[in-house]
């Protein structure tokens, strides 16, 4: 290469040999994962761009750390919960994580960048909202593990709760109970909200409460549950499912600031009022003051699925994508009470 010369990359490759960059670097690893035609000709193309792989990056990769990079965002409190399983189950096999928050002055780009300059050697991404592709690149460099989102692409391996049986198991307690009139509190476009939802609109349906279905936007946060608190006065339904916990927090504040009461709500038990039913089980959802019927996401089995998936990718043991759907349970509590006969 003459001085000056642009030095051809493995994006170079890949888009001549017409596969993502995540395979051309499979191929030029000699990791196992793409068929012989696509090695071959990957190859090919490789040879006849003139591509060599960066010594020094690869010399750099060949430095063991143990080092787990984990993106979080600090607005979320289920996060701040399940990092502490995920330091648990790094701990028993000999891993240590190193945290790269987002925040709202600080996106999930910046937080990865972060973390590749630390030279982990693999990377936890909880719930990210970077885009497939963009998965698929980070995927080429290092193993990317993929927490509470799917995403369809074999580099990324994902770990996730399944959202669609935890929203039908909410209706399902609520139907139960009595209630008919059930809303769900959207979580727009964030990671889980599309599964959640239609678990929501499918348990309706087979309750034979297809027209009574009503999905209100919400979103992540305690503003986004009372600004969908006050979308459903002055007439609100009997019961509510809500994207997550926090969210759910806003709505419980709302409602009860309007004199809506709610079963539980200080304390006392009583049928009517409105029964909210969150989703996560987050540590101050079990507090006395909140006590939130809720969904809960397995914590260990979540964190030990994540772990396991990073360390076999690292250590060569398993490199066949995976996708790992740990099962949710209903955690019943004082938000959620029998409907008024009527």
């Amino acid at each position: 290469m003459q001085s000056g010369e642009r030095r051809t990359t493995l994006a170079d490759v890949a888009a001549e040999a017409g596969v993502s960059v995540a395979l051309a670097s499979i191929v030029i690893r000699g990791a196992a994962g793409a068929g012989a035609a696509t090695r071959e000709r990957v190859l090919e193309v490789a040879q006849r761009l003139g591509y060599q792989p960066d010594s020094r990056a690869r010399l750099l990769r060949s430095v063991r750390t143990r080092l787990l990079g984990v993106v979080f965002d600090v607005r979320h409190p289920f996060h701040t919960d399940l990092l502490t399983g995920l330091y648990d189950a790094a701990g028993a096999v000999g891993y240590e994580l190193t945290l790269s928050a987002v925040t709202p002055r600080r996106d999930e780009r910046t937080a990865i960048g972060g973390l590749l300059q630390d030279r982990c050697e693999a990377l936890i991404l909880f719930s990210p909202r970077s885009r497939t592709a963009d998965l698929a690149a980070l995927a080429a460099r290092l193993p990317v593990v993929a927490m509470m989102r799917t995403v369809r692409q074999r580099a990324v391996d994902v770990v996730r709760t399944d959202d669609t049986r935890g929203s039908e198991l909410a209706v399902d307690h609520l139907v139960d109970l009595g209630h008919r009139r059930i809303v769900h509190i959207d979580g727009g476009a964030l990671p889980g909200a599309a599964e959640r939802r239609r678990g929501y609109q499918d348990a309706m349906r087979r309750h034979d409460l297809g027209d009574l279905i009503r999905v209100i936007p919400g979103g992540s946060g305690e503003d986004d549950g009372a600004r969908a608190a006050e979308r459903l006065l002055p007439d609100p339904p009997t019961a509510v499912t809500v994207f997550n916990d926090l969210s759910a927090t806003g709505l419980l504040d709302v409602l009860r600031g309007h004199g809506h009461p709610v079963p539980g709500g200080g304390g006392q038990r009583f049928h009517g009022g409105v029964s909210v039913v969150g989703y996560d089980d987050s540590s101050f959802s079990r507090l006395a003051h909140i006590n939130l019927t809720t969904v809960a996401q397995d914590v260990a089995a979540l964190a030990a699925g994540a772990v396991r998936r990073a360390v076999a990718r690292i250590e060569g043991t398993d490199v066949e994508h995976r996708e790992v759907v740990i099962e949710p349970r209903l955690i019943i509590r004082g938000t959620s009470g029998p409907a008024v006969p009527g």
